[in-house]
């Protein structure tokens, strides 16, 4: 059985996922939702401690819970703003958790979410004058942490928008953007058996690198929509993948006048050998009047999740065909756009 914590900007929902019903839709018991009174932003938990997850929100920091969703508690309101906009739990240690910020900036704690320290100088870099997020255009925010499987100094860091920067030191110092970088990443995903294959998904398109971040492609063939919003990768296979993309901002955000839609891709795109296949019959909702799916792998392979508005969707095959999970679905979660998603 899995666990998935499934985060709306409406609040958090916690599911238990067993054996499948007669019918062969997955059957699931949901907790919550939590976090209602507040504006969810990012989730994450850890397989190693699946009973821990972390919530930031827009509005009231940083929440935890330590009982598998029953309970949340804010953590380090010093010196998390209010605003934290990414969490992320080190793959290799799960009392490693970094957290991102609005305005920009990331914290870390090495105790499971007690106490918190920044790694400064994120915003010392040439480029940040430049960043700045669309909406509030004198702000930005990370949008995105990832740790590198095979290097937990080696930190990814996505600026929303504006770049995306890479520390090897665990954030003593960050190194500038690279120019073959994407510019509005909203997501990454890498498979810990192929650490340097490096995939993410932006608002200016989908990237990836096959040399653990110092160079970059943009392999698009088949992709028809180039807002890109959600990336995972198989646990079997590194080489598929799956995303979700619109033809906009507004058209992955904005319920009246949503349609969005999931790809995905098997073989290296960037050696020319495969292309994106889009996935409008697999089970998940695709298309007019639906908002953009984040994704997530799950515990085995071929298993994959993706989440929306509508429910939370599961495949066992490598994105063939999707069931939904039968669980009642929040009515204040429809119309709102996902937040996060992890399974454990």
């Amino acid at each position: 059985m899995s666990t998935c914590y499934a985060a709306s900007r409406a609040g958090v929902l916690v599911v238990d996922i067993g054996a499948t019903e007669a019918n062969g839709d997955a059957a699931g018991v949901a907790a919550g939702p939590a976090l209602t009174d507040h504006d969810v932003e990012c989730l994450d938990a850890a397989s190693d401690a699946p009973e821990r997850a972390f919530c930031g929100t827009f509005d009231a920091g940083l929440h935890r819970t330590v009982d598998g969703g029953e309970s949340w508690e804010r953590v380090g309101s010093e010196p998390l703003p209010e605003s934290v906009t990414s969490v992320t739990i080190a793959p290799r240690d799960p009392d490693v958790v970094y957290a991102g910020t609005e305005p920009s900036a990331v914290y870390r704690s090495t105790d499971g979410g007690d106490t918190w320290e920044e790694l400064s100088g994120l915003t010392d870099l040439p480029s940040a004058p430049e960043w700045s997020f669309p909406p509030r255009p004198d702000t930005h925010h990370v949008r995105w942490v990832e740790v590198d499987p095979s290097d937990s100094d080696h930190l990814y860091v996505a600026v929303e928008a504006g770049a995306l920067i890479q520390t090897h030191d665990g954030g003593d110092t960050w190194e500038e953007r690279s120019p073959t970088t994407r510019r509005d990443t909203h997501s990454m995903a890498i498979h810990p058996d192929a650490p340097d294959r490096v995939r993410a998904a932006a608002g200016d398109g989908y990237a990836e690198s096959d040399d653990a971040g110092r160079n970059w492609t943009f392999p698009q063939e088949g992709l028809k929509h180039r807002y890109c919003w959600s990336v995972a990768v198989d646990p079997g296979d590194p080489e598929r993948v799956l995303l979700s993309a619109a033809a906009s901002a507004r058209r992955a955000h904005t319920p009246e006048r949503a349609a969005s839609y999931l790809y995905r891709q098997d073989g290296s795109t960037s050696g020319g050998d495969a292309a994106w296949e889009r996935l409008d019959d697999a089970g998940v909702p695709t298309g007019e009047g639906v908002l953009r799916p984040t994704l997530s792998g799950g515990t085995e392979a071929g298993e994959l999740f993706a989440l929306t508005d509508r429910g939370l969707y599961r495949t066992g095959d490598g994105g063939d065909a999707f069931e939904r999970v039968e669980v009642e679905w929040p009515e204040s979660f429809r119309e709102r756009t996902t937040r996060g998603l992890a399974v454990v």
